[in-house]
């Protein structure tokens, strides 16, 4: 039998196929083994973070997850924003964590990580222009990677990701991209309310001009994260690094129209057909660059980018229409420098059937919170007094799995009402994308559809990418 320090040194293999961990003769499954061997069986290793996002996932601990974390990256003030994040998490008053970094800096640091064999999962979320390069690599050492979006940014990108994917598949490790979009509780019950054929109706199927799915995301570069003005990367405002919007924040649109409209069917690029697509610019003053960079000169790969009065021109918006399995949808992204007072990042999304529909608006009247709408389709074969005893029935259904929840009356029909408690915010949904994640490694029971349909899902960035041109 192999004593405590053997066990706690040996490599832990996670696979998507297996739902047990191989340890020198352990045959216990995780939970029980991760206990007796005193070490957290997952052990991650984060790359090269330049993205906030990178260090949410560490903003609270878990079960069977080493407390050590090997960071690899080059030496700069992204890392730098990134250790201040996870110190302030280890620092703070009330649930402290107890993350215990260990950096390594070094010009080859990606060749050291690939080498070193630190750990079992790659979390990667920084600059975009060689993440797919990392993901494809990492996974061809043998590593599980849980990505950021975008995974890829162009359609060079998208082939590399393929690559990745086949090669995950072959080396059993899991590529996993983070969707935290899915677990906002409105979304939740957007997609739950359009599986009741006697609420929704069946899905229609719109048109080009009059899409029957929509999203619209409208984001700020200058915005609080934790409780903090967030200090953007200066090439975060670079869209060949960072990715135009169009293949960037649409990532999630695009996941929530396949996730909802088609929940748990298995897609293919042959189902996709973009229709048109655009990008438009936000301009950036050199002012409001300082505010949100605190650099204060532009930098030499931005000036491309500078009219002729100094001001950026950022590709930083973008939307299109496509069908998707013959119902068309339509996702658009929006960034302004700053929100008004009071407001911050928002939310429109509308599901039209051929009863109702499901729309999600969160503007002044919502004060900038998501709410829930359900309105009745203006049809001979729909009837208020019978959709709504429908919804009620829905909603005493959904009470199962979401206790609390109820609707009321709108002037444009029923507002889905819900305790505020599920209302845990974005940077809590990454926590929860990788309790998910963390559960497809130790039980090895992610869904089929999953990998074909962010095949799918970048497919379609792709080609509205090249429609936009």
């Amino acid at each position: 039998q192999p004593t405590n320090e053997e066990r706690m040194k040996t490599n832990i293999i996670l696979c998507a196929s297996a739902a047990a961990v191989l340890l020198a003769g352990c045959d216990k499954k995780p939970k029980a083994c991760c206990s007796a061997c005193g070490e957290g069986a997952i052990k991650l290793i984060t790359l090269d973070p330049g993205h906030f996002h990178a260090a949410l996932v560490q903003k609270r601990m878990y079960p069977h997850v080493a407390p050590t974390v090997h960071v690899y990256a080059p030496e700069g003030n992204d890392l730098k924003m990134h250790m201040d994040r996870i110190n302030g998490f280890n620092t703070r008053a009330e649930e402290p964590t107890a993350w215990k970094s260990v950096v390594y800096t070094g010009p080859d640091f990606f060749e050291k990580m690939l080498a070193d064999k630190s750990g079992n999962v790659v979390v990667l979320a920084g600059n975009n222009a060689r993440k797919t390069e990392y993901i494809l690599k990492s996974v061809q050492a043998g590593y599980n990677v849980l990505a950021d979006k975008p995974m890829a940014i162009t359609p060079k990108d998208f082939e590399l990701l393929k690559q990745a994917f086949d090669a995950a598949r072959e080396k059993g490790v899991i590529l996993y991209d983070i969707m935290t979009e899915r677990y906002e509780i409105t979304t939740l019950l957007q997609r739950e309310l359009s599986r009741f054929p006697n609420v929704y109706g069946e899905q229609e199927k719109g048109t080009p001009d009059d899409p029957a799915v929509t999203k619209e995301s409208v984001h700020h570069f200058c915005k609080q994260v934790a409780g903090k003005p967030l200090q953007r990367p200066p090439w975060y405002y670079d869209t060949t690094q960072q990715g135009e919007a169009i293949v960037d924040v649409n990532t999630h649109l695009t996941d929530l129209i396949q996730w909802e409209t088609f929940p748990e069917v298995t897609l293919t690029p042959a189902d996709i057909n973009v229709v048109q697509a655009r990008t438009w610019n936000t301009p950036v003053t050199l002012e409001q660059f300082t505010t949100s960079t605190s650099l204060t000169a532009w930098p030499d790969y931005l000036k491309k980018d500078l009219d002729a009065n100094g001001v950026l021109q950022c590709k930083a918006n973008g939307e299109f229409t496509y069908s998707i399995k013959g119902v068309f949808a339509k996702a658009s992204v929006l960034w302004n420098f700053q929100a008004p007072a009071g407001a911050g990042d928002t939310h429109f999304s509308l599901m039209r059937g051929t009863r109702a529909s499901l729309i999600i608006q969160q503007g002044e009247a919502e004060g900038y919170k998501p709410v829930l709408y359900v309105e009745p389709r203006r049809s001979p074969g729909v009837k208020k007094e019978e959709l709504e005893a429908a919804l009620k029935e829905a909603v005493a259904t959904l009470n199962k799995t979401y206790p609390g929840i109820g609707c009321e009356a709108h002037e444009t029909g029923w507002r889905i009402n819900i305790p505020a408690s599920y209302a845990v915010g974005h940077e809590a949904h990454f926590g929860q994308v990788m309790e998910k994640y963390l559960g497809y490694l130790q039980n090895g029971d992610m869904p089929a559809w999953e990998v074909p349909n962010m095949i799918v899902k970048y497919h379609t960035l792709m080609q509205a990418y090249s429609k936009s041109r």
